[in-house]
């Protein structure tokens, strides 16, 4: 039997708006990716309010108070120098939303113009660039991150420019086929047919329709994004020493003084994973709820389930 489209939920949609729609199926259908939600705005706002947030927002050194273990006065203990652990760990998540979000937005920025230029003009700039993002994909990801950081130096603007390089190329291809796929439909033909101008036709008829990959590419990067640069941090190739990120702090209190105090090293791993986790949830269900094929009929969750006919009776 096939699936009809259900008519009611369709002009309750349209009564919501786009957003508030989006926002309903969310708490209905993704719980996974509703948690998610509600981690990435504690991470915001944490990061945001960093200094507000931090108990010792000068992150000050004494010795005397150096490893402590987590007590009321200090949270999540103290660092080899006497630094609260807690601040620390606060100002790694701003810098890793910083990250991010910045690399992140690089690679959207990279992915869109190389794939749809690719895809768009197609012929031998097509060919040209694929031949370029198959050779850029040949290469192993943090191989080739760490010999460029190690040739460009540690910064935190280094960190963002070769992150949303390396995940915009690599992304490219998904945003080219949804261009191809865009130029395949009639009211695309019937702009050239009528002789619309290229950037009117890319911005009233290509762009708008691409926007769903792009914004589930932003969805499912920033988390990646946020554990390549812990990674880099980690193995000495990111931000500089001063700088508390949390791949750092895992690199450096975390590793040489774990087995004292095995806190440095817990505290960075355990909000770097609930971070990360929260993204991955996020983007998939952004994945799920802005695919077309999920919307109308059995496709959704809440769609309401239909009996089937009654079977007729064979004759006697």
């Amino acid at each position: 039997m096939s699936n009809v489209a259900d008519p009611v939920g369709a002009e309750q949609r349209r009564r919501r708006g786009p957003l508030a729609d989006f926002s309903y199926r969310l708490v209905r259908e993704k719980p996974l990716g509703l948690l998610g939600a509600a981690i990435i705005v504690v991470f915001v706002l944490v990061s945001v309010f960093a200094d507000v947030l931090a108990p010792d927002p000068e992150q000050r050194q004494d010795v005397t108070r150096s490893m402590r273990p987590p007590s009321a006065e200090h949270l999540l203990g103290t660092d080899h120098t006497g630094r609260d652990f807690l601040s620390r760990n606060i100002y790694g998540a701003r810098l890793s939303l910083l990250v991010g979000f910045a690399a992140t937005a690089v690679a959207v920025l990279v992915a869109t113009v190389v794939g749809g230029l690719s895809g768009f003009v197609g012929g031998r700039l097509d060919l040209l660039l694929q031949r370029i993002v198959d050779a850029w994909l040949a290469f192993p990801g943090l191989l080739l991150l760490m010999t460029v950081m190690s040739i460009l130096g540690t910064g935190t603007l280094q960190v963002i420019v070769i992150l949303g390089l390396v995940f915009g190329i690599g992304s490219s291809r998904v945003v080219r086929g949804a261009v191809i796929a865009v130029k395949e439909n009639a009211y695309f033909q019937a702009a050239q047919a009528i002789g619309s101008q290229t950037w009117h036709t890319v911005l009233r008829h290509v762009l708008p329709n691409v926007m769903p990959p792009i914004i589930i590419i932003f969805s499912i990067t920033i988390g990646s994004v946020i554990i390549t640069e812990a990674s880099l941090s980690f193995l000495g190739f990111g931000l500089p020493l001063s700088v508390p990120s949390w791949g750092g702090l895992l690199s450096r209190e975390g590793r040489r003084y774990m087995q004292v105090a095995p806190w440095l090293a817990m505290w960075p791993g355990i909000f770097l994973t609930v971070v990360v986790y929260g993204f991955n949830m996020f983007g998939d269900a952004i994945r799920d709820l802005l695919d077309p094929r999920h919307r109308g009929g059995a496709g959704r969750l809440s769609a309401p389930r239909r009996s089937p006919p009654p079977r007729r009776r064979p004759p006697k």
